[in-house]
């Protein structure tokens, strides 16, 4: 299969020469860059990388839409909810583990928060959820997988997955219900029927959703590979590997610092993420730029600042900055 997304890569690459080479004739300008070998190696990374992560999005976003199927939020509500089956520390785990197949942005998982809140579930369980959803979710999973290999997609995973239980766990354990706003406090949730599909609508709403999922991210995957070609062709690697590589103790507080006033998804940020490592950039201090970046975001603390009164906000922005320093250090141990 790689053969040939290398060969479909390769003649997308002639075309897009071809048409640039055409338009600096036109416009009587020096076309001598397009055969310089960082502009093939940034070409090359962009239409195979492309490539292949299209095609494990859809993929595997269709085999977790099917799983997801059988996980309705309104069975997640009685599971977790009053009178659930599922109180404490597994709710946490669960409300967790629910967030890897719901690919919420950080500001797109606010209502469901607010929703899950309105139906009675803790709300350290709340927050696991909000937690995991925009940082573990399948599309991140997947362009994981595809740019660095299955190994780090689960250490990720797990780790992604250990700071949302955590966090949340806490969270519960501080007792902070009094810190939300009265409004959310407010909001009851009524009791829906669940209906079971047939296999035949698993596998029409899967597809569907796979569809508008990719038609919905793309933009943010081609605009993150634009940045990361430019990144793989002309990035000062001396520079970032001076200030963001190991020889800076810094460079994981000071990554997430920087991401915090950023937004975006996982789907536009890990090639950059990708390219960065390549310029020398450890994986912990790049992997902690996304994480803020995803599940940390400016936009998403001033729409929680809605539901949140300033003390939840600020433990919640505090729990989520100290664990995520913490796992960009412990990337930067392990993967030496």
């Amino acid at each position: 299969m790689f053969s040939a997304v290398g060969w479909i890569a390769n003649i997308l690459g002639y075309i897009l020469t071809t048409f640039l080479r055409w338009i600096l004739d036109l416009l009587g300008q020096n076309p001598a860059f397009l055969d310089s070998a960082r502009y093939k190696e940034s070409v090359e990374f962009f239409f195979t990388d492309t490539i292949i992560i299209f095609l494990m999005l859809i993929i595997i976003i269709f085999i977790v839409s099917i799983i997801r199927s059988f996980f309705p939020p309104e069975r997640t509500r009685k599971l977790l909810g009053e009178g659930g089956r599922t109180r404490g520390f597994i709710g946490n785990i669960f409300a967790a583990l629910l967030g890897i197949v719901t690919p919420f942005c950080s500001c797109s998982a606010v209502p469901v928060f607010i929703g899950f809140l309105g139906a009675g579930i803790p709300l350290g369980v709340t927050f696991s959820f909000l937690i995991a959803s925009p940082m573990i979710n399948e599309v991140a999973v997947v362009m994981l997988w595809s740019l660095f290999g299955w190994k780090i997609a689960l250490l990720y995973m797990a780790t992604g997955l250990t700071v949302a239980i955590v966090a949340g766990a806490i969270i519960g354990k501080l007792k902070m219900e009094k810190y939300l706003e009265e409004d959310v406090c407010n909001i009851k949730m009524g009791d829906v029927e669940i209906v079971k599909p047939t296999w035949k609508q698993r596998i029409t709403d899967a597809w569907s959703y796979d569809l508008n999922l990719v038609k919905k991210i793309w933009p943010y995957i081609i605009i993150g590979l634009v940045i990361g070609a430019a990144i793989h062709g002309w990035a000062p690697g001396d520079w970032l590997a001076k200030y963001a590589g190991r020889s800076n103790p810094l460079a994981v507080p000071l990554a997430v610092l920087i991401g915090i006033p950023l937004y975006s998804n996982a789907a536009g940020t890990l090639p950059i993420v990708s390219e960065l490592t390549k310029v020398g950039v450890p994986m912990g201090t790049a992997l902690a730029f996304m994480m803020a970046v995803t599940a940390l975001s400016l936009p998403e603390m001033i729409i929680l600042r809605k539901v949140l009164k300033p003390k939840l906000l600020a433990v919640f922005v505090g729990i989520m900055a100290i664990t995520i320093i913490f796992i960009g250090y412990f990337f930067n141990i392990v993967l030496v």
